[in-house]
């Protein structure tokens, strides 16, 4: 910025003065709406509202667009200006002799900034350089911004390199003011659109199969459904502790048990948990039950329903995920988890004790918590030494029963559960079980959560009576999924973080304070 270009504090009080101007001429700066009749887009792709060499303008097609002005050039009694809205950019040409004198020369040009909001009638021609543009008969100011946009400069050096100026491209400040970089950075704008597109089709694979979307509670009275310290509020009118859920797992489960064949969630959830690119403490994952199938089964339909979501994004199985061309076609490989630590680490730790699984880690270079038990281990093992080198997608199947409190016990393993994650670019990105239906068994299962929270595992989980209630009524054989819709996202979407697809990421204070 040149020493003679307003600071943004500067611009701020002139454009709070020009919107003053604006008032006293008697004109609404902020009027309540604007009929358009076309987007950008729908300009841009119909010929037919192209004005014709040998048709008068008043027989033109009208079209009436809005949106936010972004770059201008001035040439006396006509401009032209590039206009955004939703669907993208185009350009409008402006002239006074058409939209009046004061309203050109005072409003337009003395009273108007890049960044306002205008509302544009009139008919769309093509200039002399090819370019598609919306000729204004008629021009209405729809909202004053009084801050400057940060709309960056290309600046062509002695050496003929293109070198940008101003742009909005500070990772922590266009997470704070997403709203800002949407504007300034229309491509995250794909991103999210990906990411709706990406959900649909999930929500039409389930519900083509007959599966019932449902809503749980998100105040629950005890948390559960999965291992993780909860964020605690207080209801004031029963004046009782309620917990945000970690899970929506228990009670699409009491919905099996009441006689529902099949249902689904798509839930925001939340863990008190720390920040990560790949960690925030509030999420979305989307919860399936389906009843008299088994965790066999929900591998073939995990594999299914995310191939049909590769080829509704990107047309193909395969996906560009950095430098990596993850491959999404069936089948995926299925790898026990011992046996993929084995292989990893060269250590066989299946069916070994505590002290035998902490000298292992150890022995790995691998930092436990003193109250670490034996699925803890574990899962940290795995989770150094195998997890991160899973770079297409494979189910990690037959976890260990510490590490599964909620899953059934495996048919022919001792010690072990039938559970399998989804790995995918180095992440788990889908958890399911065979799910325990056994009311007996999960009641030990829970009390021994209980004896590892009494010795410090702030995540181990908490008793559910209720939940006990409903399974002595009896719940059938049952397959259970969770899938984070966040990673999934930041695969499908080619994103480093997951605050890339998060509209509104959790952020530190502004100032760290």
């Amino acid at each position: 910025m040149s020493s003679t270009e307003p600071s943004a504090s500067e611009q701020h009080q002139i454009r709070v003065q020009k919107l003053q101007e604006l008032r006293e001429m008697g004109i609404i700066p902020y009027p309540y709406s604007f009929d358009t009749t076309h987007t950008s887009k729908q300009i841009l792709e119909n010929e037919d509202l192209v004005k014709q060499d040998d048709q008068d303008a008043e027989d033109a097609p009208q079209v009436a667009v809005a949106g936010r002005i972004m770059t201008r050039r001035i040439m006396g009694k006509s401009t032209f200006f590039n206009l955004q809205d939703s669907d993208g950019t185009i350009q409008v040409y402006i002239r006074r002799d058409d939209v009046g004198q004061e309203n050109y020369n005072t409003v337009f040009k003395k009273l108007t900034d890049i960044g306002d909001i205008v509302g544009i009638k009139g008919h769309v021609f093509i200039t002399g350089t090819g370019e598609t543009t919306v000729y204004a008969n008629e021009f209405v100011l729809l909202s004053k911004s009084l801050r400057p946009i940060p709309i960056p400069k290309e600046v062509e050096t002695e050496e003929g390199e293109t070198k940008v100026y101003d742009a909005f491209s500070d990772k922590e400040q266009r997470y704070r003011q997403r709203y800002l970089d949407l504007i300034v950075n229309p491509d995250v704008r794909d991103v999210f659109q990906q990411r709706s597109e990406m959900v649909q089709a999930m929500r039409n694979f389930m519900n083509d199969k007959g599966y019932l979307e449902v809503e749980t509670p998100i105040l629950q009275p005890i948390y559960g459904g999965a291992s993780a310290r909860p964020f605690v509020t207080h209801h004031n009118t029963l004046d009782m502790k309620l917990y945000l859920r970690i899970a929506n797992e228990l009670y699409l489960k009491r919905l099996i048990v009441g006689g529902y064949d099949g249902v689904y969630e798509f839930s925001k959830d939340f863990r008190n948990e720390g920040l990560s690119r790949f960690h925030n403490p509030e999420f979305t994952q989307v919860e399936l039950y389906v009843a008299y199938k088994d965790y066999n089964w929900m591998m073939d339909f995990v594999e299914a329903m995310v191939e049909h979501v590769a080829k509704k994004l990107h047309g193909s199985t395969t996906v560009q995920v950095g430098k990596h061309e993850i491959d999404f076609s069936r089948p995926w490989p299925r790898i026990p988890m011992f046996e993929a630590i084995e292989e990893a680490t060269g250590k066989d730790l299946y069916g070994k004790n505590l002290s035998t699984l902490k000298e292992a880690a150890h022995e790995l270079g691998i930092e436990l918590e003193g109250s670490a038990g034996k699925g803890k281990i574990i899962d940290e093992i795995f989770g150094e030494c195998v997890e991160p080198n899973l770079i297409q997608p494979t189910f990690i199947t037959d976890y260990p029963i510490e590490m599964s409190p909620l899953a059934k016990k495996h048919r022919t393993k001792e010690g072990l559960v039938e559970r399998f994650e989804c790995i995918c670019n180095g992440k788990e990105i889908a958890n399911a079980f065979s799910e325990l239906n056994d009311p007996q068994d999960q009641r030990e299962r829970f009390e021994a959560q209980a004896k590892l929270r009494s010795a410090g595992d702030e995540e181990a989980m908490t008793i559910d009576e209720d939940f006990l209630r409903a399974l002595e009524y009896g719940m059938p054989p049952t397959a259970g999924l969770g899938i984070g819709i966040d990673r999934l996202s930041m695969i499908m979407t080619d994103s480093d973080s997951i605050r890339d697809v998060l509209f509104f990421p959790q952020m530190k204070p502004e100032g760290g304070k």
